[in-house]
């Protein structure tokens, strides 16, 4: 006889981290999700200018709910936001996690306070699924050094993409992302009737500060 699979909803602790203290005179506040392997306490570190040179700018970096040994079983972790297993499960855990994190703290802001919301690497097709079912609506979507999820729902995705600008951030020596990639992206969008702004930088599969500056500099405009 076969195995029958099921699924119970549990409780569990989500990790995130913070810059910033969200309150009345919150005016900005970055949604930034890491890459595959990475953690939430170092990604972060990228965007401490952010609050440095603004008090009234918050940064909120979510944590993946999956960690694991980089290498064997010791030494260096790191976390995910999905696999190939269960996939779908694991989609719609991390969209309910990243919308009560968001309520949480948009309700201690501004009304109007301006969210940016960057995703790195497999961090790109994260906040992408999320978007589509998120409580309210970014000021910009940043796709940096990854890709809009192909798999998702054609009408979702136009809906939500013609609504928000939406950016994408490559490093020139990127082996990850080749132009070939890039340009095929930019194709895909097009498709939903979306004009991508491209942002190049000359570096690796990283982030990059003056491109950060940048993308601060478009919202404060």
């Amino acid at each position: 006889m076969a195995a029958q699979e099921h699924h119970l909803r549990v409780q569990r602790t989500a990790r995130y981290y913070q810059l910033g203290t969200p309150g009345p005179t919150t005016r900005r506040v970055w949604v930034v999700c890491h890459g595959y392997g990475q953690l939430a306490a170092y990604f972060i570190r990228h965007f401490a200018f952010l609050t440095e040179d603004d008090p009234n700018t918050v940064v909120l970096a979510p944590e993946g709910l999956s960690r694991f040994y980089l290498q064997g079983t010791s030494g260096r972790v790191g976390s995910t936001w999905m696999t190939r297993e269960d996939r779908l499960t694991e989609i719609e855990d991390y969209v309910a996690y990243l919308n009560q994190l968001s309520d949480t703290i948009l309700a201690q802001c501004a009304p109007d306070a301006q969210v940016l919301v960057l995703g790195f690497s497999q961090g790109a097709a994260t906040v992408s699924r999320w978007l589509a079912h998120a409580p309210f609506r970014a000021a910009r979507l940043v796709l940096w050094a990854g890709a809009f999820p192909p798999d998702m729902d054609l009408s979702v995705a136009a809906r939500l993409l013609r609504q928000v600008p939406v950016t994408l951030v490559c490093g020139t020596q990127d082996k990850y992302v080749t132009d070939e990639a890039v340009a095929q992206q930019q194709e895909a969008l097009h498709g939903l009737g979306v004009e991508p702004e491209i942002i190049w930088f000359e570096g690796r599969h990283q982030l990059d500060r003056v491109v950060l500056q940048q993308l601060r500099e478009a919202l404060e405009h």
